[in-house]
């Protein structure tokens, strides 16, 4: 009995109040509404457009930063597989050849490609490495102190911390080989057990 006179009281409350707002609806200029909805729909869709531009470019932010980490890793592990055992020189003489190759437009555009590329080989009748390492199916884990100066060295190559010493570099050989390209190829310098050529 109780539930059912609160009900009859409830009903006339939002019968009024459905009249009052429908009576002001009727009273109020509807230009103002329409200016009110039409500024509150440009403010979401700047809102939403500046979230959607603030989250692409933290995307390709991201994106960067992975690139950048993959080019430093390709970048070390071609200084230490192809000179961990040479002079800090000749180290940073293998990551700039590296960088020179990437830099110039008859290689390929990423350090990853470059190092790497593999080239058709008519003598042996097969694809051969542009970096003699990357041959091997099977090699050990690049670590201990040689692993983190070669990081130390490609950063500082990479980023430009480190001036060029050998300015258009893109070649070089051990020293106990002569292979027949480096009769064409001018030299620039002997460091530790390599000779590098422009």
């Amino acid at each position: 009995m109780d539930a059912a006179a609160g009900r009859g009281k409830v009903a006339p409350v939002f019968t009024d109040l459905r009249r009052s707002l429908r009576f002001y609806w009727y009273r109020t200029d509807k230009v103002v509404w329409a200016f009110a909805i039409v500024v509150a729909m440009i403010i979401t869709t700047l809102f939403l457009a500046m979230q959607a531009v603030i989250s692409q470019r933290e995307a390709r932010r991201a994106a960067q930063r992975e690139a950048h980490q993959q080019s430093l890793a390709c970048l070390a592990r071609n200084v230490y597989y192809e000179a961990r055992g040479e002079p800090a020189a000749g180290q940073f003489a293998v990551a700039e050849v590296t960088m020179n190759r990437k830099a110039s437009r008859r290689y390929p555009g990423t350090v990853c490609e470059v190092v790497y590329q593999q080239n058709w080989d008519p003598i042996r009748k097969r694809y051969v490495g542009a970096f003699s390492w990357t041959e091997f199916k099977v090699l050990p884990e690049p670590d201990g102190e040689e692993w983190e100066r070669a990081l130390k060295i490609a950063e500082a190559v990479y980023y430009r911390r480190e001036p060029p010493a050998l300015k258009g570099a893109m070649y070089y050989h051990a020293n106990y080989i002569l292979p027949s390209w480096a009769k064409e190829k001018k030299q620039v310098a002997r460091i530790g057990r390599h000779i590098f050529y422009r």
